[in-house]
This record gives structure tokens, sequence and C-alpha cells, in this order.
């Protein structure tokens, strides 16, 4: 018993402290995705037609990346880059989805992704037409997604601007090997499909370091140096949908959604309290700390709320109560039984903790397969958010709830048999009764 009390004194103290860290707690906000802080969806198809099959994959994460990095450098609260693929009569359709949360403006969001350049090396040839020959540019699989940095320099005789670009070590071996192979010949450095270079190769170059002087002044050199460092695009991109969602939308989402949970929660109280009396209040105030838990998880890893996260919490809610209704069942069979309150509330805590258990089980595994092979953010927001209400329903549910209801059930076998005692402990319209032997 004083174990008992001593741990819901002790659930008490962490109940108010996540609960002032969700409610009361303004210097960490909540994050909020773009349908409920407003903001701005731009979709972008990748020409991935002239990357080998095998490179689709790493230049398209390659490209993700690039664009957060871009985007980051100009301050963007939280954006959400992800990279998306889909069979179009029969054709792979690669897109880069980008969404820009407080940003409205459609032109200032195109142009922090679309002044990004697009940069790579060629390997010139020469085709027979008709009685001439004409030079055609073959691509490698040098880009600039293996950039490490690029800096101005100036020619020491001329004094003309330059600019060096420096490879990471991957590019470095890449860059050899393009060099090596093509000692005379010449290799094309392109921007946004533009030959801004044309340098023979006099010799294999293995440090990594090339450069481009395409009669650039000050200024041009300075900006491209610029552009390149925020990330030169490995594929070009072409913008094919932009969407704008206002900050109104998300407040009304973000209203009606905190109304729904009120309103849900108040229900299930109700039910749980009129249907199990005490163990239906205590199962309440378990849900309150349940609810305060979640939204100090969601501030705390932090999760970032979307209207489908929303909705998976409401979900959460409900079903966070399922393992204490098989709780309460247990605790009348066992009162039904005949034994003494107090055990009857060990064992049926007992006894439903395999139930609980593998229907859980089976929720986790479903939340895990869904946020693991979930293709868009909402999808994956909502698992995330069902996975962690799951959890933390399983530590209410059979942590705090078995605290509470120890704490205040008197442990006498003659005190839990007074009709009060017993009314209190009942459910529906049924008092428990021992079975006649």
């Amino acid at each position: 018993m004083k174990n008992a009390r001593f741990a819901a004194v002790i659930l008490i103290i962490i109940g108010l402290a996540v609960s002032y860290y969700s409610y009361g707690d303004t210097h960490k906000p909540y994050k909020l995705g773009l349908d409920l802080n407003g903001g701005t969806h731009l979709v972008y198809q990748a020409d991935t037609s002239k990357l080998e099959a095998t490179d689709v994959d790493a230049s398209m994460q390659a490209l993700r990346d690039t664009i957060e990095n871009r985007i980051n450098v100009f301050g963007v609260s939280e954006p959400l880059i992800q990279t998306e693929r889909a069979t179009v009569d029969g054709q792979r359709v690669d897109k880069l989805v980008v969404e820009l949360p407080g940003v409205t403006d459609i032109d200032k969001a195109v142009a922090l992704i679309g002044q990004t350049p697009v940069l790579d090396f060629r390997v010139a040839t020469t085709t027979k037409q008709g009685t001439s020959t004409a030079a055609t540019f073959i691509p490698t699989k040098l880009t600039g997604r293996f950039l490490e940095r690029a800096t101005v320099e100036f020619n020491a005789t001329t004094r003309e601007p330059m600019v060096t670009l420096q490879f990471n070590d991957e590019g470095k071996k890449l860059f050899a090997d393009i060099t090596n192979a093509n000692v005379g010949n010449v290799v094309g450095i392109f921007l946004d499909n533009s030959p801004i270079s044309t340098p023979v190769v006099r010799e294999s170059i293995r440090d990594g370091r090339a450069q481009i002087s395409g009669g650039f002044t000050t200024p041009q050199a300075q900006q491209l140096v610029r552009n390149l460092n925020f990330g030169a695009l490995p594929v070009d991109i072409s913008l094919i949908g932009s969407q704008t969602i206002g900050a109104s939308l998300g407040t009304d989402a973000i209203n009606k959604s905190i109304k729904s949970g009120i309103i849900g929660f108040i229900v299930i109280a109700l039910f749980l309290i009129l249907w199990y009396r005490l163990p239906g209040l205590v199962a309440s105030i378990a849900l309150v700390l349940y609810v305060s838990i979640n939204l100090s998880l969601f501030k705390l890893i932090p999760v970032t709320l979307t209207s489908t996260g929303l909705a998976a919490f409401i979900l959460s809610i409900g079903m966070a109560v399922d393992a204490n209704i098989l709780i309460f069942e247990r605790m009348k069979e066992e009162r039904l039984k005949g034994l003494p309150l107090h055990d009857a509330i060990n064992e049926g805590f007992k006894r439903a903790w395999t139930s609980i258990r593998d229907g859980n089980l089976s929720s986790i595994i479903t939340a895990l397969i869904l946020f693991a092979f979930a293709t868009t953010a909402l999808i994956k927001g909502f698992a995330l958010v069902f996975l962690i209400g799951v959890l933390v329903s399983l530590f209410t549910a059979i942590t705090a709830s078995r605290s509470f209801l120890l704490a205040i059930a008197p442990k006498s076998k003659e005190a839990g048999e007074k009709p009060f005692i017993k009314f209190l402990f009942g459910n529906g319209i049924h008092l428990f009764k021992q079975s006649k032997k």
C-alpha cells in the first residue's frame, strides 16, 4: 500500500511537470507542418534521363540534400524536402516535393530553389556530318553533387577572375579517371546545360581541383561561387506544380482538431466514469497523464504536427482506454470468484497484461512498417504519432492506472466488502457478488 501510494505521488509530480511543459512552456512551441502553419508546396520533376539506372537513387538523394542545404541558408523554418517516384505510361518519373512553412510568396519560394545552378562535366567527341565534323559532348558521372567547395582566384598575369572547384574524395577519383582517359581531349564544364569552359586536358589531374575561366567579371565570379557553394544540383529540375496554403486555413484546422480532441476526451471520460465508476475516474486521470506525456514528447523529439498527425493523436486517445477496459473486466471476473478487492486488482492487471501486450505489439509493428515504407511525410507523421501514442498508453494503463487504484483501494477484506466500496469498484448495473462454491 505504501509503495503504491509513493508511486502514485511520483506519477502526480510527473504529471504536473509534463503538463506544464506541454501547456505552459511557451519558449518551446510545437512544430507545425505546412497544412497547419501555412506556406508553399512545390513539386519539381527531375530530369534523370541522362543518368545510369544505378545512379538515379543516389542522385535524387543528393538533389534532396542539396536543396535542403540551399533553403537552410535562407533561414526558412523547418522545410520539408522529399523525393517521390511514380510510373507514368510505363516510364519512371522522379519528383522532388518541397514544403516551405511560413513562405506564402510562391515567387520567393521558387527563387530560393531556382537560383541554384546545375554543374556537370562532359567529354567532347567528334562526329561526321556530311563533309564536316561536329563536336558533341557526352555527360560523365561527375556533377555538382561531388563539389566540396568553390572559391574565387585571380590569374597571376592577367588578373582575370577564375572559379576554382575542389571535389570531395569520390569526386576527386572521378575527375582523375576522366582527365586520365582524355589527355589531349576537351572536357567541357557545363552550367545549366551551357558550356562555360571547354579546356583541353594536358595531363591527368589527381588533386581534385578544376578551374573555370569564362571571361567573368569579379561580381559574376563571386555570384557563381556563392551559388555553387550553396549547392550545385546533380540533375536538372523543372517546376510542375505549386500551391499556397494560407495561415488562416492552418489556424482553422488546429482549432477544429483541438475541439474534436476535447469532445472526444469528454465523451470517453464520461463513459468510463458512468460505467466503471471509481476505476473509470482513475482511468480518466491516467488519460489526462497520457495526453500530457504525448504532447511533451511532441515538443521534445520534436514531432512536426500535421493534420494527419493530429488525427492519429485523437484516434490514439480512444485506443488508450482499451487496456483499462480489459483490466477492469478482468478485475470484475476476479471479484466474482470471491477474491478480495486488493488481490482482484493485482490479479486483474496480471491476467490482462498478455492480451494488452499482444494487442499493442501488433499496433506497434503496424506503425513501424507504415513509417518505414511510407512514401509521403503525411503518412510517416501519422505512423510516428500513432506509435508514440501506443507506447505511452502502455505506460499509463499498466503503471499509472495500477498505482492509482492500489493507492486508493482498501487492503483489508472487510473494508472491500462494504456496500459503498463494492459500488464504487463495481461496473455497469452489477455489484460484485461472490460466487457460490
